[in-house]
């Protein structure tokens, strides 16, 4: 919830919590892949429970995937991750997966009884334990942050006898970047504060690691980056609009000049043959990819504003990405898993058992 600098108007949380929805909506409306929520417990941000709002987008949605960014694995009990989005995945048909991470807000551990200087031990012990439960019907375990199980089955069990996709996201961590490697599951780099450099050595230790696991080669590897837009037809008019916004956001304003920040970091402020030109080099760095998400809710931009951002994203930008990229793409490159084809790949295993 945050104000608008050019009117001082702040929108009331029913106003952030409808606009989100409509968000959503306008996303499959222009022929976006992924909508994506992020979790917070604390003022002045709304999005508290993702799985509640995106089983309200699902009944209002047939195509898009709906995902998190981040869900905190920290925080929550694991058991009740497992839980929430086995049933989000029913009611959405498997148009679901969802992103780790351990999130930005320090004060939340204590408040769901946790101490941050335990972060990554809590993320690795918690996924462990969560990876589990989606994959066994009956579990016993016992670790260091929470009562131990005995004979315990999460219900409902995963759609299909598929667990839902996982993300795993950081921007600075690389034991997470080990840990989506381990498990063979995505690597999703933050890339919106970082410069390319750092964004590179993270992909790169992903990659390495997902090879020496056994999951594949480096290029086969899952990963998505994030990064953040403002456009408008004439690139003076979208620097002009957007720069009050930026002065002032509560993430990255009262900072460096917004023209520091789109040189040292993925911002792009400019027209959409901009977007598409600085999204692009992010292959230079990162390899073939498979998610690509752009932060376009931000630093109070009212919802009209946000709404004409995707339909110049939807319209003019990602059907020229979608041709780029595939473009000299490795033929051993895969998309991003979906629920259809995990279970494509689950069937397959099964005949070839029999077989």
């Amino acid at each position: 919830v945050t104000p608008d600098p050019t009117t001082g108007r702040t929108p009331t949380e029913r106003e952030r919590i409808k606009a989100m929805v409509a968000i959503a909506l306008k996303a499959e409306e222009v022929g976006l892949d992924v909508f994506a929520t992020g979790e917070h417990h604390n003022p002045p941000f709304v999005p508290s429970s993702p799985t509640t709002m995106l089983g309200y987008i699902a009944a209002r949605t047939e195509r898009l995937i709906l995902s998190t960014s981040t869900t905190l694995i920290t925080t929550n009990d694991p058991v009740k991750i497992a839980e929430d989005f086995a049933m989000l995945q029913h009611l959405a048909d498997g148009r679901m997966d969802l992103m780790m991470g351990r999130g930005n807000t320090g004060p939340v551990y204590p408040w769901f009884g946790q101490d941050i200087r335990q972060g990554i031990n809590l993320a690795v012990e918690n996924y462990a334990l969560l990876h589990r439960l989606w994959r066994e019907d009956v579990v016993d375990w016992e670790g260091k942050f929470r009562t131990p199980l005995q004979g315990f089955t999460s219900t409902p069990r995963p759609l299909d006898g598929v667990p839902p996709f996982v993300w795993h996201g950081s921007i600075r961590s690389p034991e997470i970047a080990e840990q989506a490697a381990y498990y063979g599951d995505g690597f999703f780099h933050n890339n919106i504060f970082w410069p390319a450099d750092h964004t590179k050595r993270m992909v790169e230790l992903y990659r390495t690691r997902y090879a020496h696991y056994g999951h594949g080669t480096p290029e086969q590897a899952i990963v998505g980056l994030g990064g953040q837009v403002f456009m408008r037809k004439n690139s003076q008019d979208a620097v002009r609009e957007f720069r009050p916004y930026f002065d002032v956001a509560p993430v990255y304003g009262h900072g460096p000049s917004l023209e520091d920040f789109t040189e040292q970091t993925p911002l792009t402020v400019g027209s959409p043959q901009q977007v598409i030109e600085k999204t692009l080099s992010f292959r230079e760095y990162a390899g073939d990819y498979q998610r690509q998400l752009f932060l376009m809710d931000h630093a109070g931009l009212p919802l009209k504003t946000v709404l004409e951002q995707l339909d110049l994203l939807g319209e003019e930008v990602v059907p020229v990405l979608r041709k780029e990229f595939a473009k000299n793409r490795p033929a051993n490159v895969p998309d991003a898993p979906t629920h259809t084809s995990l279970l494509a790949g689950k069937d397959t295993v099964k005949e070839g058992a029999r077989a």
